[in-house]
């Protein structure tokens, strides 16, 4: 049987999670963390094989020039009516195969790396008064990595949901890992409220969908029955469709930070680094991207004008993530709104696709893909480059950076290879897959092609005013040699990863991904990986210069005044980017002042005297009854006798007047 061992992919890194969970208290901190990497390697090896089983030997159908769709198990897990049937499986297709190898490839490094910085963590905070941190941190990424396994092999919508919640809950566990510091317990929170009332939404578009569709299933190809069902609901009920796809959007708008859902991201910075690159990289937000992805050809049959509200929603989330990312101190939070930023960016390119029965109209499902099988290989890269320095210098802050170009020469190297990569520069992965977003844009609109331009060199100014800031700026050590320590490059555990990922960021975009991944299922040339430059390329390359370069005049000299000197002259713009734009605070007032003020507190008012008055007075009405009867058991026969003797007179004066 062709994948016979596929279930093992979900089932190895369960079992690590079981193993490290219920025993990892009784382990060494090695073995441990040995369990889990060694588990990790078996799977990243497996999906390698996997991908190559699929995408080469059994290869495309000599009919159809399709990739098949393998459905390698699909069994029932509860059946409670023909319809509230809930299957779990495991189904191969081009996007899942290409999604098992990001997965596997980040969780992998982020394992081994996590060798090393775990290490200098825990004796920071000193878990070991709590907890064997160590053990638990590998047991979460464990089922971490297994929920993502889980989404993105399901054979139908419950099931991807099912394994929705699971990422969130792995979420909440990972973010708020170092527990004694409120600030993580309040990041882990935010993060498990926000996206469980997105993922409200998505729980009812999927209960729209399946009502009227009649099944969970949403893949075209391998349930060829399903168009029929489709379009008689599209006859019937015009709107079910696009109201249950945009419902389920709203879900992945959640887990993708999409504004304005985007508040717990960068608070998620809590969390372990290596933590951050997983989230940001391979499995959380790049889950709404998926789904979107996944039940493509229904949005663009059946909900095309919906389809593009989510390019303009994610085209400004894009821009805004980019604006705030401009000013940010804390060097994780300046990754996480370029992680948002980057993400709307995938996010716009479905969002433009307007057919898919050629290549131009159904570009922006290839490009989108393209981009997040890049994004999340620089993205690893940058998170762990950053966990690096906030391991040697102690701080997420850049006032504490500065200089470290001398010291951390291996990280220096491949944080500016992310830079590089994520500014779209060629020949780097990101030049690829960006511009061929941009070229999909501006085939749609030329206005929304010159907005994702103006944000790819922001993207560039950000990045580079990061790398200077932190790598070339006043060295915050060789202000106070005496009294501050003396930066030094990580281990060779912790730079191993940075190293491998930074290759796979330069020749990553020299993939020939069209022939692979495309909205047809047909192959697709991409012709920038020709050297046909395009219009497209050059205004890109153009954009990328001018942020690259005006990042290098404001901050690689060391004490340029030219920043301080904007900030000064644009204290309110400078100030509001700082602070998010206030979002969050827009967000504490209405969840404070109009939900708890005007909803919870007169909710919590009618529990407490109209609900609980209610039953305290029937309590208090039995117990006085009680109260009243009391004497009657008295236990006396003599006030019995008189009781009995009263009731028969009573009774026998009734019966004479009725008869009489």
């Amino acid at each position: 049987m062709e994948y016979s061992y596929a279930f093992l992919i979900l089932l190895l890194p369960f079992l690590s999670f079981l193993v490290l969970g219920l025993l990892g208290m009784k382990m060494k901190k090695p073995l441990a963390g040995f369990i889990g990497t060694t588990v990790l390697g078996v799977l990243f090896a497996m999906s390698v094989y996997t991908a190559y089983e699929y995408f080469f030997v059994v290869g495309r159908d000599a009919t159809t020039g399709l990739y098949p769709t393998v459905t390698v198990f699909n069994f029932t897990w509860l059946r409670f009516t023909e319809l509230l049937t809930f299957n779990i499986g495991f189904r191969l297709t081009p996007i899942s195969v290409m999604m098992l190898i990001v997965i596997t490839t980040v969780s992998f490094m982020v394992h081994i790396y996590s060798f090393g910085y775990m290490a200098e963590r825990d004796s920071k905070y000193k878990f070991e008064e709590y907890e064997h941190g160590f053990q638990r941190f590998y047991a979460y990424l464990s089922l971490f990595t297994m929920s993502m396994l889980g989404l993105v092999v399901a054979t139908n919508i419950f099931q991807m949901y099912m394994f929705w919640e699971l990422v969130g809950v792995c979420s909440y566990l990972l973010i708020g890992f170092y527990y004694p510091k409120h600030a993580a317990v309040h990041a882990s929170k935010k993060a498990f409220i926000v996206t469980r009332f997105a993922d409200l939404f998505f729980l009812i578009g999927i209960l729209f969908f399946s009502f009227y569709v009649g099944t969970f299933n949403y893949d075209l190809n391998a349930n060829p029955e399903l168009v029929g069902k489709l379009a008689s609901v599209a006859s019937q009920y015009a709107w079910v469709l696009p109201t249950a796809l945009f419902l389920m959007f709203i879900g992945g708008a959640g887990k993708s930070a999409m504004f304005p859902l985007h508040i717990w991201l960068p608070d998620a910075m809590e969390g372990p680094t290596p933590v951050s690159a997983l989230i940001h990289a391979a499995t959380m937000v790049v889950a709404g991207v998926y789904q979107v992805a996944s039940l493509f050809p229904i949005w663009v049959e059946y909900a095309p004008n919906q389809l593009h509200w989510v390019a303009y929603i994610a085209a400004f989330t894009a821009f805004y993530a980019a604006a705030v990312a401009c000013c940010q101190r804390d060097i994780k939070r300046g990754l996480a709104f370029s992680t948002i930023s980057q993400i709307a960016y995938m996010l716009v390119a479905l969002g433009v696709c307007y057919a898919i029965d050629n290549h131009e109209g159904g570009l922006g499902y290839m490009a989108s893909m393209f981009h997040l099988f890049t994004h999340a290989m620089f993205k690893a890269l940058l998170f762990l480059c950053s966990g690096a320095i906030i391991v040697i210098i102690g701080s997420n802050f850049k006032e504490y950076m500065g200089g470290l170009h001398k010291y951390m020469p291996i990280t220096n190297a491949c944080f500016l290879i992310g830079c590089i990569a994520i500014s779209g520069v060629w020949p780097f992965a990101g030049f690829f897959s960006k511009d061929e977003i941009v070229s999909a844009c501006f085939e749609y609109s030329p206005f929304l092609g010159w907005f994702m331009t103006l944000v790819s060199g922001m993207t560039a100014f950000y990045m580079f005013r990061l790398y200077y800031v932190i790598f070339w700026g006043q060295s915050y050590y060789e202000l106070d040699p005496e009294h501050r320590k003396r930066p030094a490059e990580v281990p060779f555990v912790m730079w191993g990863p940075l190293v491998f990922l930074a290759i796979i960021s330069i020749f990553a975009g020299w993939i020939p991904f069209g022939h692979f991944v495309s909205a047809t299922g047909q192959s697709m040339e991409i012709h920038l990986q020709h050297f046909e430059f395009s219009s497209v390329a050059w205004f890109s390359l153009l954009a990328a210069a001018i942020g690259i370069g005006l990042a290098t005049w404001m901050y690689l000299p060391k004490r340029n005044p030219v920043p301080d000197m904007l900030a000064k002259r644009m204290p309110v713009l400078h100030k509001a980017a700082l602070n998010r734009f206030y979002i969050d605070n827009i967000w504490q007032f209405i969840t404070h002042k109009i939900v708890f003020g005007c909803f919870s507190k007169p909710i919590a008012w009618f529990d407490r005297h109209v609900i609980d008055g209610t039953f305290n007075f029937m309590a208090w009405g039995a117990q006085e009854a009680g109260e009243t009867i009391r004497p009657w058991q008295s236990g006396d026969v003599r006030a019995y006798a008189s009781w009995f003797l009263t009731g028969t007179i009573a009774l026998a004066l009734v019966l004479l007047c009725i008869y009489c």
